[in-house]
């Protein structure tokens, strides 16, 4: 058995809760108005439909979203599951805590199973003590530089961007105009923050156009893309370089239940702007070199979790400047997108043999808004289309294809990135093609 799989459920089927929206709110910026914490929900509720992925197998789900039984059964069919419980629609306005607090028999019944227990992250619903300390702790952006700017001496390879923590907004704004004047982009974050949400690449022109660093702030947090109150930092922008190879990956690990520290691979991750919107895993996705320095430095960070009474997933986050060094940009104290990923990847081994590539894309636009129906419809008919590519597609976020701007998170898995890239291009065409369709019909 892979080690880290033994580590995270011993091997057996688990029982998966998608608690996205409970995680998340731990870190909700005080002042957030009722219709833009709906908004939050609505985003993590959706997100938490990857939990069926949580473990290489799940026993029983618990979904805040309502989800129709064709799904569950598509991937069961691809990855060879037993038999899944699925108690999906429990929390659609709320958070999974709150609903099962109110569903005792629900509760009752998944203790009853004596299978391991996922959750997307450790929330006060599972008790105080250290672990939760360790994931309010580092998942501050600032205090995960701290920790990276006392590691990175150790690690040849790894470079940490400079940060500013200014005194207040307006402090931060004028800082924001100093560098800016200067020629310098910075990287603007909220200490807490996910997905993307709370991060902002601020360019030159763009302070300019908006009249000011004050009025750039004012306009972030109207767009949602910034926390109303609390505190700002700013960091330095790592420049990429023109045609960059590899410019975003992760390196996932965990901390076992005894503290040892398993590591379990690097991702490639796909990020437009500063919004995660993927992942590809498996051999070769990241080049050999950076891998080695990603995970060196990862499993030091797992060394410090765990001493500080971590347990449980997590990742390192970094980008590559000119030279190829790695910067390191935040830990995530919990599951994430990439782990998905590395789940289906583990299960797609096993039960199919060695050497599978995963890409998951979590967002994926469609060109029309679909019902739930239309929706497997239209998938159904792009599986054949991949499997003659060589590709096995995956449907891991079905709920938001009837939302205002219509999206479905996908996983494709295949024997090289060449054939990911066939079939990705092949699902893209395909939802776009969608518009066209309903246009003819008008």
């Amino acid at each position: 058995m892979d080690g880290w799989v033994g580590a995270w459920t011993g091997g057996r089927a688990a029982v998966h809760v998608g608690n996205v929206a409970d995680f998340n709110e731990q870190f909700f910026a005080s002042g957030m108005d009722a219709a833009q914490r709906a908004r939050r929900l609505r985003q993590a509720h959706h997100y938490a439909c990857l939990a069926t992925c949580y473990s290489p197998e799940p026993a029983l789900l618990v979904l805040p979203a309502e989800v129709g039984p064709e799904w569950t059964d598509w991937l069961a069919r691809e990855l060879e599951w037993g038999p899944v419980e699925v108690h999906g629609g429990v929390a659609p306005e709320r958070t999974v805590a709150r609903a099962l607090a109110e569903r005792p028999s629900l509760a009752a019944r998944i203790a009853a199973l004596g299978r391991p227990v996922v959750t997307w992250g450790r929330t006060a619903a599972q008790g105080e003590g250290p672990e939760l300390a360790a994931v309010h702790r580092y998942e501050s952006k600032a205090a995960a530089h701290d920790l990276f700017v006392e590691l990175a001496p150790d690690h040849p390879g790894v470079v940490v961007p400079r940060q500013e923590r200014p005194g207040g907004r307006g402090r931060a704004a004028r800082r924001l105009t100093a560098r800016a004047a200067r020629g310098l982009t910075t990287v603007l974050k909220s200490p807490h923050g996910v997905g993307g949400y709370g991060t902002v690449v601020v360019e030159p022109a763009d302070l300019f156009a908006a009249g000011g660093g004050r009025a750039l702030l004012r306009r972030l947090v109207r767009s949602e893309l910034l926390p109303a109150q609390g505190g700002l930092l700013l960091e330095e922008h790592v420049d990429p370089g023109p045609a960059a190879r590899l410019r975003d990956l992760t390196y996932d690990a965990l901390v076992g239940p005894d503290g040892a520290v398993h590591p379990v691979g690097a991702g490639d991750m796909h990020v437009a702007g500063t919004r995660y919107q993927g992942v590809t895993v498996g051999p070769d996705a990241v080049p050999r070199g950076a891998a080695g320095t990603a995970r060196r430095f990862a499993l030091a960070v797992g060394e410090r979790l765990a001493a500080e009474g971590y347990r449980g997933w997590y990742d390192v986050d970094f980008v590559t400047d000119r030279r190829r060094r790695l910067a390191p940009t935040e830990i995530n104290l919990r599951l994430t997108g990439p782990a998905v990923a590395f789940m289906l990847r583990a299960r797609l081994d096993q039960v199919r043999g060695p050497g599978h590539l995963v890409r998951t894309l979590d967002a994926m636009p469609l060109g029309a808004r679909l019902a739930p129906g239309a929706l497997h419809d239209h998938l159904d008919r792009l599986r054949p289309r991949c499997a003659r590519l060589d590709v096995t597609l995956l449907p891991l976020i079905p709920t938001a294809g009837h939302d205002p701007e219509p999206a479905v998170g996908l996983a494709l898995a295949g024997p090289s990135t060449e054939a990911l890239d066939a079939a990705q291009a092949l699902l893209t065409a395909a939802h776009h093609g969608l518009a066209g369709m309903f246009e003819a019909l008008r």
